[in-house]
């Protein structure tokens, strides 16, 4: 089979970079990347240098295929960094662009935001990703800070310096054991406060004591000692999360607000590439690269195993598609088990993330996702509704028609 996720000629290249490795001013109890410091114990600083952010940038826009390119800034928390940082970002940018036109998106939990961050963010338009986890209730459930307190309201201030600005944000919301039974809530939350692009991410983590680099959190291949994190999320309650926020959208929601997941549905409905790698056939064109630019298969594969390299000793390109890497990518088709293999969402959701297919078949081969009974409750509640857009954007119209439709259909 073709692995086009690794078409160079097609196919943007995607880094995470993380400017100030895993360090973060908040504690929140599911974060998968605080441990991450680990391993780099001998290191005084978390910080990137100068010298490390410069080979970076010319890198990275030089393994672009694509006339545009964006740069993602993530954590640990990002604006740990200072202004000055940034400020650099933007003039090595454009050093080595070369009138390329540049994005750039940043990902922060909110809580160190100011005037003089959202004028610089809407001064040189980033978009912004907000971590919040819903309302209060739910939000400070698990996202504390060091001292064990709600973030909540901090972060609420933050969105609101946003607003103020007329800085562009989405959303980003974990769900866990706690928060997946309020999902309308939730989802109603977000729409009050004018999030119009809402991500939700599951949790799904096992863990160890007897992993020999200190790390707890494991890869997906785990060990004979694997535990599942009490707050991973349960996989049907998962789908009924999803389907709840779906029958509210599907009324009169379409066009107006955005979900990744509809959207990925709609895309593989019709046979485009879905937009987000975790429903791609194959992986492995995003990486993430710690401050040192040491380079990952993956944000959920900082594993000393996953490493492909770093950005002194290699480009972007030699290590993204290197052959390393590339197995990395094509093993996400290719240990698909035969059960999904044969499942008739496959063309939909390809297994999803390989960091969650931690399970076993009924048959008892491995590989099976552990979200896979929740997503295919989706994916046969959604089908009929998401045929239906997929017909109107087939004969040129509005697949917010789909609302009308969806008052006379019974499902």
């Amino acid at each position: 089979m073709r692995t086009i996720a690794f078409n160079p000629l097609s196919m943007p290249t995607y880094v995470m970079a993380k400017p100030i490795g895993s360090s973060c001013n908040l504690n929140c109890s599911y974060c998968y990347y605080l441990e991450k410091e680990k391993l780099y114990e001998n290191r005084k600083s978390l910080q990137m240098s100068d010298d490390t952010l410069e080979h970076y940038i010319e890198s990275y826009i030089q393994a672009q295929p694509v006339p545009e390119v964006l740069f993602t800034w993530h954590g640990g928390e990002p604006l740990l960094r200072d202004l000055s940082f940034f400020r650099k970002v933007l003039s090595l940018q454009k050093k080595y662009g070369r009138g390329r036109k540049i994005d750039n998106t940043l990902q922060t939990n909110g809580t160190l935001l100011n005037d003089e961050w959202c004028r610089f963010f809407k001064d040189n338009n980033f978009l912004i990703g907000i971590s919040i986890d819903g309302p209060e209730h739910c939000h400070d459930f698990y996202r504390k800070n060091k001292g064990g307190k709600g973030t909540f309201q901090q972060v609420m201030h933050g969105i609101e310096l946003l607003q103020k600005h007329e800085v562009e944000f989405n959303t980003l919301s974990v769900i866990n054991n706690y928060n997946v039974d309020y999902a309308l809530e939730i989802y109603n939350f977000f729409k009050e406060i004018g999030t119009k692009f809402m991500q939700f991410s599951p949790i799904v983590e096992q863990f160890t004591p007897s992993r020999a680099d200190g790390l707890t959190l494991l890869p997906p291949e785990g060990s004979d000692d694997a535990i599942l994190s009490s707050m991973t999320v349960n996989a049907k309650k998962f789908g009924n999360f999803y389907i709840t926020i779906f029958d509210e959208w599907i009324k009169k929601d379409v066009g107006k607000y955005y979900l990744q997941l509809f959207d990925a549905a709609l895309a593989g409905t019709v046979g485009q590439m879905p937009g987000v790698c975790i429903f791609g056939e194959t992986c492995g064109h995003a990486t993430v690269m710690e401050f040192n630019g040491d380079v990952y298969a993956c944000d959920h594969f900082v594993f000393p195993e996953y490493k492909i390299g770093n950005i002194k000793t290699h480009t972007i390109y030699e290590m993204v598609f290197s052959q390393k890497q590339l197995r990395f990518g094509a093993d996400k088709r290719d240990l698909l088990p035969t059960q999904c293999r044969q499942c008739e969402f496959k063309k939909l959701c390809n297994g999803e993330c390989p960091k969650n297919r931690i399970i076993k078949t009924s048959t008892g081969e491995p590989g099976l996702n552990y979200l896979c009974e929740g997503y295919y409750a989706f994916w046969k509640h959604t089908q009929p509704y998401m045929e239906f857009m997929a017909n109107e954007l087939f004969f040129k119209r509005a697949p917010a028609n789909v609302m009308s439709w969806a008052k006379s259909f019974k499902f």
